[in-house]
């Protein structure tokens, strides 16, 4: 019986170190040079063969079991985000990009399920494929490894996951939390140009004026989710961007928007996509002008395989008490692109909670004061660990 718990602990200080060196180097979207470099680097301290470059600067590494058996995919994400940092911690980074998402965590409690699963590979019944992958927050870094063969040689038959942080604030520090379905929702997009006729703002009637189609616009996409959208179905439509005009008395030839939307399910997803097109075209239209209208499917909502998540839970009560593992019952409309993994294996991607009030790391994701509690960290590399020991072993 291989302690799992006790081994992530002994390495909790090496964990912390691996996260602290790549808080300093943040990099994002594709281009991740050093950090791809430093995790090769540690890969390669470990003995374990991996392959650069994949889809960019992704990395799959592969642990060879002693015994025949199925492969799992341990995934981790690397990018971070183009914030200043504003922590004031020691190891704060100085580059003008920032971990404000955890990645940096996900990478070090990664790289110690790592440790301790090629320790023991002899005793594994199958393989472990660790991915670490680039631009999760955008443009998109799993399918662009997936396609370049990353779930192949080995054919990878289950995937696992984690979030550290505070999505889902009903975990406290350090306690897991689980999905048995939709966990995470799509994250689409999408660009609306109003086109007009620009004249003289004193005389609008020369012209046709595409800010005053922008109002009714606006207006009529907030009633897509209040009375298209079954109330039981979670969805949003946000525009995040207004742009258009260039001086106080004249009337512009466009305007341009742009938003996100987010939904649980294809259909919901489609139907706001199509919505959005219906109200852009008769509203321009109705009013003399014209539009340009594109919506881009993106990541899919994040979907937990009910089964494979209960083998988890199980795994999950040898690591942490069983009060500390919480059952998320309403989805976040937060969107991640594990999703491309779990359409095509059974998986789960999983949640600790990383914020702890009483030390004042208490800042959301995506924030400039955004950090974690380290205290956590030996936690995900022992369910990362411990959940690829016994699904192999379940399925061997």
């Amino acid at each position: 019986m291989i302690d799992i718990k006790n081994e992530a602990m002994a390495i909790q200080e090496e964990i912390v170190k691996w996260r602290r060196d790549l808080h300093q180097i943040p990099e994002i979207g594709h281009e991740l040079p050093k950090t791809a470099a430093y995790v090769s680097d540690r890969l390669k301290e470990m003995g374990i063969e991996h392959r650069t470059n994949v889809g960019g600067y992704g990395i799959v590494a592969l642990i060879k079991g002693g015994i025949d058996g199925k492969t799992i995919l341990l995934r981790a994400d690397m990018d971070a985000l183009a914030i200043e940092e504003e922590t004031g911690l020691p190891f704060a980074s100085t580059n003008g990009n920032m971990h404000a998402c955890g990645h940096d965590t996900h990478t070090a409690m990664l790289l110690g399920a790592a440790k301790i699963l090629n320790k023991h590979k002899d005793k594994l019944k199958g393989n472990v494929k660790l991915l670490f992958q680039p631009a999760e927050e955008g443009p998109g870094g799993a399918k662009p490894m997936i396609e370049e063969g990353a779930m192949e040689n080995p054919k990878v038959d289950a995937a696992m996951g984690l979030h550290i942080g505070g999505i889902f604030k009903e975990l406290d520090t350090g306690q897991v939390g689980v999905g048995y379905s939709n966990i995470m929702a799509c994250l689409d997009s999408f660009k609306i140009k109003l086109i007009g006729k620009g004249c003289h703002g004193a005389m609008p009637n020369t012209g046709v004026d595409p800010i005053a189609m922008l109002g009714p616009v606006i207006s009529a996409l907030q009633t897509i989710v209040s009375r298209e959208i079954k109330p039981t179905k979670p969805a949003v439509v946000t525009i995040g961007r207004v742009s258009g005009g260039s001086a106080y008395n004249i009337i512009p030839d466009y305007v341009e928007i742009e938003g996100t939307a987010r939904a649980l399910d294809i259909e919901t997803r489609e139907r706001i996509a199509s919505s959005i097109g219906s109200i852009v075209e008769g509203i321009a239209k109705g009013m003399h002008g014209d539009y340009e209208y594109s919506y881009h499917f993106g990541y899919p909502p994040v979907i937990n395989n009910e089964d494979f998540t209960r083998s988890f839970v199980e795994s999950a009560k040898k690591i942490v008490p069983e009060e500390d593992i919480i059952e998320i019952k309403e989805p976040t409309m937060g969107g991640e692109d594990m999703s491309y993994f779990l359409e095509l294996v059974p998986g789960t991607f999983f949640f600790l909670g990383g914020l702890n009030e009483e030390k004042g790391i208490v800042y959301p994701h995506h924030n400039s004061k955004f950090n974690v509690d380290e205290d956590v960290f030996w936690k995900g590399t022992a369910l990362l660990a411990q959940g690829a020991i016994d699904w192999l072993e379940a399925n061997s």
